[in-house]
This record gives structure tokens, C-alpha cells and sequence, in this order.
């Protein structure tokens, strides 16, 4: 039995998502963040030394990091729904799209999140001002260009095809469904980016996903 060790309003919804496309049993085991410094809990570290979600156990199989999961359950357990033709250029296509979200997308997006969040961290009142400068100067001269560049690139690649590896609906949608709706909860996606918020609209819409946001329970960055 596949069991995912879920943590709520993280990148894990999106295995649920998956398995739920896949037509997989599987068992969620929950795990809560500490509200105050939204850090998964210590008892994610009996699963995966790094004590991070998503991470997946199948068997005496743990694994951990989202395309990794994703390649796992697709090439397992797929029978060939969800993924190109291996040696086809959409497969290349596929694979790109899979390490693009993680390695490429998310690094501003944490950024902007880390800063945000610096910006309302408690601290001594002759501090705060030059904290916020700072944190403002990264936004403006790194951040926020980096994001837009990203936003900008991803717009005009669905302006291209329906889906991000062409007309069919594939494991890398799933895969980029995490940076684009965070983008959309606290980076400014918004409908200035038809073609991408209209890829939110479709994949929200899809009855897998609805049958994962019952299994995983609240996902605060849909709100």
C-alpha cells in the first residue's frame, strides 16, 4: 500500500493529486504545521531524515522530493497514462517541465515568501525600518524581476499548446500546478496572465483534483 506522509499546505497535495489521476489506492498519513513557524513537526524526521513533505513510502521503498515521487508513480504505476512515449521529443518536453518547477520556478517564490515574512517578524524598534529597507531593496531589485520573468516566460509557453507538454494533459501539469498557484496566493498571477490562470481554472476543475482536496483536507493556497 502506498502511504503518503501529507503535510498540510505543501507540495504533497500534489502526489494526492496524482494518485487520484492514477486511479491508485493509497493511505494519507497527516502531519500538521507548527502555526507559528509553519515548520513541518519533528515526527516527519522518522520518515525522511530531512523531515520534509512530500515523501512517499511504498512497501520498504521511502521516497522523498515531488518529481522524484512523480517519476516513481508514473513509470510504476502508470501503464503508460500521464507521461509521453519514452525517446519522443514531447518525453524531453515532459522531463523539462518536471525539473523546471522545482529547480527554476520555486526559488523566487520561497524568496518572496522568506521576506514577506521577515518584513512582519517581531524586533527591536530601531531595527525594523532597516530590516524592511533591505528586505524591500532584495524584493524590488531581485525578487519581483525574477518572478515576473518566470510568469512572463510561462504565459507565453501555454500560449503554445492547452497544456505545458502539448495538447494532452501529462505528470507535468500536476508538477507545476504547486509554483503556479502559489504564484497566484502571494506572487501577483493574476488575470494580466489569461493563458495561465486559465490553467488554473482547468486543473481545479478536474474531478482527480477535487478528490484529492477531500483526501489532503484544507489547502490554504487555493484561498
Amino acid at each position: 500500500m502506498i502511504i503518503v506522509h501529507h503535510l498540510n499546505n505543501s507540495r504533497s497535495q500534489r502526489v494526492l493529486w496524482l494518485l487520484e489521476e492514477l486511479g491508485l489506492e493509497y493511505e494519507v498519513k497527516r502531519y500538521e504545521r507548527d502555526p507559528k513557524t509553519m515548520l513541518a513537526p519533528a515526527s516527519l524526521r522518522q520518515v525522511h531524515p530531512l523531515g520534509k513533505s512530500p515523501v512517499i513510502t511504498d512497501g520498504d521503498l521511502v521516497l522523498a522530493e515531488s518529481g522524484a515521487i512523480v517519476e516513481y508513480l508514473v513509470d510504476r504505476y502508470g501503464q503508460g497514462q500521464l507521461a509521453p512515449p519514452p525517446g519522443t521529443p514531447e518525453r524531453l518536453r515532459y522531463t523539462y517541465w518536471l525539473h523546471y518547477a522545482e529547480g527554476s520556478a520555486m526559488p523566487p517564490l520561497l524568496l518572496k515568501l522568506v521576506f514577506d515574512r521577515l518584513e512582519h517578524q517581531p524586533m527591536l524598534f530601531l531595527v525594523r525600518p532597516i530590516a524592511r529597507s533591505i528586505s524591500g531593496s532584495v524584493k524590488s531589485s531581485f525578487i519581483t524581476p525574477q518572478i515576473t520573468q518566470h510568469l512572463d516566460y510561462l504565459e507565453a509557453e501555454l500560449g503554445k499548446a492547452l497544456w505545458f507538454v502539448g495538447d494532452e494533459f501529462t505528470a507535468a501539469d500536476i508538477q507545476m500546478s504547486f509554483p503556479l498557484e502559489a504564484a497566484a496566493a502571494r506572487a501577483g498571477l493574476d488575470a494580466s496572465r489569461p493563458k495561465l490562470m486559465a490553467f488554473l481554472d482547468r486543473i481545479h476543475s478536474r474531478p482527480a483534483y477535487q478528490r484529492a482536496l477531500e483526501r489532503g483536507g484544507l489547502y490554504e493556497l487555493l484561498s
